[in-house]
């Protein structure tokens, strides 16, 4: 299944399936997933999952941030798509997607720690089958829950209480003091290296030379963005295993991976660049990986270990952070994107996926990016000049600075980003190079006009309007 990208954050589109039955005299039928409701009354949200049939299904809540999860169970086909506005509701945003080859996993992202039920009700009053989420007033603390239900009447109000300790995404914190906050750590990994060459041009260029050259002209404008420090993965012609390439930047705790290659290809005209995160396929076998595994493994998902975890468990935790590293990766494959067709022509206009090993960190957003044909010879030509170099690692640090001004670590220093203002500089170039709207920039300093002067301080921020 193609994972929903998270750029679409208004307004989303729920997967909606047909419902293989739980009981066996129904296994020759198949229940179909009508529609999708939500509504606001006074101090309650309720969702609507309007059915054809019964189902099983399972629900458990998570924090930081606050989501409730459900699972539908046994899910057979794709059904139609809806749009739904969460204006003046208590969900932010809904997404979903398919786990186990064949249960629908719906994720709701709240606004407070949830408080409801989860319940299925039978036809009445014309109606059909369905799905009921409740959510209501202030939760209550409680000890950790997870339910599993079948049955086919309302469960009793209860509080959905977080794990104690959950699968940190991208939570939103109360601001640090300056001298508490931390700068966010880029892993910059230069492809091949050592007895690995990677790809050669028709002049006889390596890959692994290019890529380590733009991969340092990188590092040094990272070093030079306040909030940011680099982590180079490799630093001179130096072999390192791909597994060992992804675990480093785990080690040193790393908030975003970026493997930069150069592309190669029997035909000498294909060219252009393109960026890649991981398939869900790739995810679907590292998770396989990972789990028969998790004995020996510490803080794999989000700073929460699976050694000690059930089955189930487990598989859940590695599933939800898995997909929104995911979700990540596309939204910040599409900021590199942006910068990227500034300075090269791109061979692929989306962000793809595929199963690169480096890219399998369940919980670092990581991107590949193939700058260009080395078997083209324009290219090979461009990919050799450090002009050229330092212009696409100017477009990947515009796309990295894209992303975090929008996706801030909770505790990092991006959570309180300020732009000095230098000579020449106008509010429209400093929009462009935070990837934020003109009208954002001045609502956001309550700025009269557009004129500005040196050494003017102007707030940077995390969200576009």
């Amino acid at each position: 299944m193609t994972i929903m990208n998270r750029v679409m954050r208004q307004i989303i589109c729920l997967l909606l399936f047909c419902l293989l039955p739980a009981s066996a005299s129904w296994a020759a039928n198949t229940f179909k997933y009508n529609t999708l409701r939500v509504g606001q009354h006074d101090a309650q949200t309720k969702l609507v999952l309007d059915l054809s049939g019964p189902l099983k299904y399972k629900y458990f809540s998570l924090s930081k941030p606050d989501r409730l999860v459900v699972d539908l169970i046994d899910v057979a086909s794709i059904g139609h798509q809806p749009k739904l506005n969460f204006a003046n509701t208590a969900i932010k945003r809904i997404r979903s997607g398919i786990r186990n080859g064949n249960d629908l996993r719906i994720v709701i992202e709240l606004k407070q720690p949830p408080k409801g039920k989860v319940y299925l009700l039978k036809p009445a009053a014309g109606k059909g089958h369905r799905l009921v989420v409740e959510l209501m007033g202030k939760p209550s603390k409680s000890v950790q829950r997870i339910t599993t239900a079948a049955a086919l009447k309302p469960a009793p109000v209860m509080s959905l209480a977080p794990l104690k300790k959950p699968v940190v995404l991208t939570a939103k914190k109360k601001q640090l003091p300056v001298k508490q906050q931390r700068n966010i750590i880029i892993a910059i990994d230069a492809g091949h290296g050592g007895i690995d060459p990677g790809a050669e041009g028709h002049k006889g260029t390596y890959e692994k030379d290019v890529v380590l050259a733009i991969a340092r002209k990188l590092e040094k404008l990272i070093i030079k963005e306040k909030g940011m420090r680099p982590l180079m993965i490799r630093n001179d012609d130096t072999f390192i295993k791909l597994a060992d390439r992804k675990e480093k930047a785990r080690r040193h705790k790393a908030d975003f991976f970026i493997s930069i290659h150069a592309d190669a290809f029997s035909d000498k005209r294909a060219k252009g660049a393109s960026v890649y995160v991981l398939s869900q396929r790739g995810a679907t076998s590292e998770a396989a990986r990972l789990l028969a595994n998790r004995e020996n493994a510490s803080d794999l998902v989000g700073g929460v270990s699976l050694d000690d975890k059930d089955d189930m468990l487990a598989s859940v935790l590695l599933d939800l952070s898995q997909s929104a590293t995911i979700e990540d990766s596309l939204e910040a494959g599409s900021k590199m994107i942006s910068g990227l067709k500034s300075v090269a022509r791109m061979h692929k206009a989306t962000v793809q996926q595929a199963s690169f090993a480096v890219l399998k960190s369940p919980d670092i957003p990581s991107i590949l990016v193939e700058t260009a044909f080395i078997s083209n010879p324009a290219e090979e030509r461009n990919l050799r000049s450090s002009r050229y170099q330092q212009k696409l690692a100017e477009a990947m640090m515009s796309g990295i600075r894209g992303y975090f001004v929008a996706n801030p670590p909770s505790s990092s220093r991006m959570t309180a980003l300020e732009h000095v203002i230098e000579r020449g500089e106008t509010l429209s170039t400093i929009a462009s190079r935070y990837h934020i709207s003109l009208k954002t920039l001045r609502v956001a300093n309550r700025l009269k006009s557009d004129r500005l002067r040196i050494g003017q301080v102007l707030q940077i921020p995390t969200r576009d309007s």
